[in-house]
């Protein structure tokens, strides 16, 4: 979005399944949320997770995020409250997973969610308005992630603390530059989140050394654990933050959140 509007759009963004992607959208959008930032969650992954973990159930997704890239309805219409104050929800569905090919030979496809977020923009009003934007993109290098990456400021990739943790990243950072060589030439990459981080392992720790050296200061300084009540939080409809405040996940989420903010202001400054 534009220097002068105090949104700001983070694509939320890894091809390989399992690192902790819609965890990390989830529970950073209910930590921003919770000091004081309003949050929309946008939801363009068909399989639904973060719906279900902000609480939408599958039967209360009457407009969705396939609505809007289809052109049907607008992200005004989508949103939905969450359990969450200042956090809302435009959430998904599997009709989603036919949109690649009804785009396919369409013009302009590459900036459906870019043009629905500037449409939200210029309707909404900006006294009362989102600050923030997650998009929860789909485990793959496909037309939902490009349109998120087309739509984005920057980009915050989770990066599980395992073995071939780095196998796909060249990948995706390559995909990022050529967005931004020919679709977005403002698009950033926010920062890489450490996540699923088992301290009783030495390969964890070689892991969080290896990624610092290869990507420098591009790594956030919080590490997510691997923790028991993160994983559970998601089949009560709750962020963790929600379901148990006090444990190490929710505590390294409102870290995450509170660096996020250093580095926006530190972006927007620069």
């Amino acid at each position: 979005m534009s220097a002068t509007s105090p949104l700001r759009v983070l694509a939320v963004a890894n091809q390989k399944g399992g690192v902790g992607k819609t965890t990390t959208a989830i529970n950073l959008g209910t930590a921003l949320a919770a000091i004081g930032e309003k949050v929309l969650i946008l939801d363009i992954d068909p399989q639904g997770n973060a719906s279900t973990g902000v609480g939408v159930a599958e039967n209360q997704r009457h407009i969705t995020s396939y609505d809007i890239l289809s052109g049907r309805a607008t992200i005004a219409q989508a949103g939905a409250k969450t359990v969450v104050p200042n956090l809302s929800v435009v959430p998904a569905n599997a009709e989603l997973v036919g949109l690649e090919s009804e785009m396919m030979a369409e013009q302009g496809r590459p900036f459906r969610l870019r043009d629905a977020i500037a449409l939200m923009l210029a309707t909404e009003d900006l006294a009362g308005a989102t600050t923030y934007i997650l998009i929860d993109c789909p485990p793959s290098l496909n037309l939902l992630t490009v349109n998120a990456l087309a739509a984005a400021d920057a980009v915050l990739v989770p990066l599980q603390c395992e073995f071939f943790a780095l196998e796909g990243l060249a990948q995706l950072l390559s995909t990022v530059e050529e967005i931004r060589v020919r679709l977005n030439p403002k698009l950033l990459i926010h920062g890489v989140v450490l996540t699923m981080y088992d301290q009783r392992t030495t390969l964890a720790d070689q892991v969080v050394d290896d990624v610092r050296r290869v990507l420098g200061d591009k790594v956030y300084a919080t590490i997510i654990p691997r923790n028991v009540r993160v994983a559970e939080s998601p089949s009560h409809g709750k962020p963790v933050l929600l379901y148990d405040y006090r444990c190490s996940g929710s505590q390294a989420y409102i870290r995450l959140a509170s660096e996020v903010i250093e580095r926006e202001r530190r972006m927007r400054a620069a």
